[in-house]
């Protein structure tokens, strides 16, 4: 591997280790780190002298890398951001790094008819607009639906390298039907994306169920590459298809809903299908519409069908159109004197 991209590798855990400012951190650590980052990527041993990781630290501080780290040592031995907020992953790209990614983009869409980009061609549309706004000083032309304030976004990454290389990880995690943080490890199968939240879906232990964890609720990430990655044949088309979201209640089974939908509502529901279960079962008069789903309900569909307010009603089963009842009932008091 080449010494620049050592160099970049011992950058970014440095910066991941700092981004963390739930413990404190010495230069012996961010040692530790690095060598393990370059063990991951490399396979072998690489030993870092403290020399090195306090070069890489004044380089971060500079502006030769573009990074300006506000990098400050507190205690006369612990390292931290002084802007807690900070990241070197939301510097600026450069000129020359826009002249690649566009050449890059160029070079993608020459294979974008083949099947094997079908699900990225918007992506690299994006990305394209993207580009082309950051060099012309325009506006883009694609807007994309986003929560700037959403947290957990930058374990994205972090957590994604752990799924590919099969690392166990080490979480702190508040719910928010919990008082106090937990610590937990966790054995990472796939990142899944729901109305704009990120969620992280694994095991605790090999005997315990499948369960999610939201990434904007995670406080910590750490490794422990000792204890043995659980491997599971996961397939999450299969665990997902029956389902809306990312809640699954182990055990219950796909069930019969039908809906009853407004003249107002037909035209969407009908070319933004709810689920891919959907089916249109009549067209009335009036341009309402009853179709059903094939699905398990959970937290997430109940959501969606209360967003439709006096537009939609649920016509069957029985227990779910009487659980809607009650929850709109209950809302209707809220606005009662």
């Amino acid at each position: 591997m080449s010494q620049n991209k050592n160099a970049l590798i011992r950058y970014k855990t440095i910066d991941k280790c700092l981004q963390n400012k739930y413990r404190q951190w010495t230069l012996e650590d961010l040692i530790e780190y690095c060598s393990e980052a370059l063990f991951e990527y490399e396979g072998r041993e690489n030993p870092i002298s403290k020399r090195t990781i306090q070069m890489d630290i004044q380089l971060m501080r500079s502006e030769k890398l573009g990074y300006n780290a506000p990098i400050v040592v507190y205690d006369k031995k612990f390292y931290k951001y002084e802007d807690d907020e900070f990241t070197i992953t939301d510097i600026p790209l450069t000129e020359t790094d826009m002249n690649v990614l566009t050449e890059t983009v160029s070079m993608l869409k020459q294979f974008k008819d083949f099947s094997l980009f079908n699900d990225v061609s918007d992506i690299l549309q994006r990305l394209e607009d993207k580009i082309y706004s950051e060099k012309s000083h325009t506006k883009p032309v694609i807007y994309l639906d986003k929560n700037e304030g959403l947290k957990g976004l930058h374990y994205l990454d972090e957590i994604y390298q752990a799924i590919i290389k099969k690392v166990v990880l080490v979480i702190t995690y508040k719910s928010f039907k919990s008082k106090e943080e937990s610590k937990f490890h966790f054995h990472p199968f796939i990142l899944k994306e729901f109305n704009n939240r990120w969620f992280l879906i694994g095991k605790t232990k090999g005997s315990q169920p499948i369960t999610n964890l939201a990434l904007d609720r995670i406080i910590a990430i750490d490794y422990d590459f000792n204890l043995p990655y659980i491997e599971e044949d996961f397939d999450a088309e299969v665990y997902y298809e029956n389902i809306i979201g990312v809640t699954v209640n182990s055990g219950l089974k796909p069930r019969r809903i039908e809906l009853w939908i407004d003249a107002t509502n037909a035209p969407y529901v009908l070319t933004k299908p709810l689920h891919h279960t959907q089916r249109l079962i009549q067209e009335n008069e009036d341009n309402s519409v009853i179709i059903h789903l094939m699905i398990s309900p959970n937290y997430e569909m109940e959501r969606i069908l209360l967003g439709f307010g006096d537009g939609i009603e649920v016509l069957r089963p029985e227990n779910l159109r009487n659980r809607m009842k009650k929850i709109l009932q209950k809302a209707i008091t809220r606005y009662e004197d």
